[in-house]
């Protein structure tokens, strides 16, 4: 299985960036996310996190976007979604949320995704 990188971009549209680990099960998606057509974006890492799953190892994921349009957010969803199907798979999953802690709007969509599906979710404040 391989890694999966991508350097995030502010070109003609906002790309976030991306660091999944196969040997350490880390991954993340940090910057902001303005694209297009996210589907061909994101469709491919939730291939590598089904992937993955059979592997039976845990996975530790990371979110510290500060910005995504709406499109992102059906795909950011779906991610959180299929991790969640990890989880109730016996495979041990860890979701962690960084947002800057004057962002409520951010903290209340993630709580939004917490009740949409049932995931739980770390919330990390952050002050820079």
């Amino acid at each position: 299985m391989e890694d999966i990188h991508i350097e995030g971009s502010k070109n003609s549209f906002i790309m976030p960036s991306v660091d999944f680990v196969a040997a350490t099960g880390e991954c993340s998606i940090c910057g902001e996310s303005f694209l297009e057509e996210p589907g061909k974006f994101y469709a491919p890492l939730i291939d590598w996190i089904r992937n993955y799953a059979e592997t039976k190892k845990k996975l530790t994921f990371t979110f510290k976007l500060s910005y995504f349009n709406t499109s992102t957010s059906k795909w950011v969803l779906a991610i959180i979604a299929e991790i969640k199907k990890m989880k109730s798979s016996g495979i041990e999953t860890v979701v962690n949320w960084y947002y800057h802690v004057d962002d409520v709007d951010m903290r209340d969509d993630v709580s939004d995704y917490v009740c949409d599906t049932g995931m739980d979710i770390n919330l990390v404040p952050f002050d820079e």
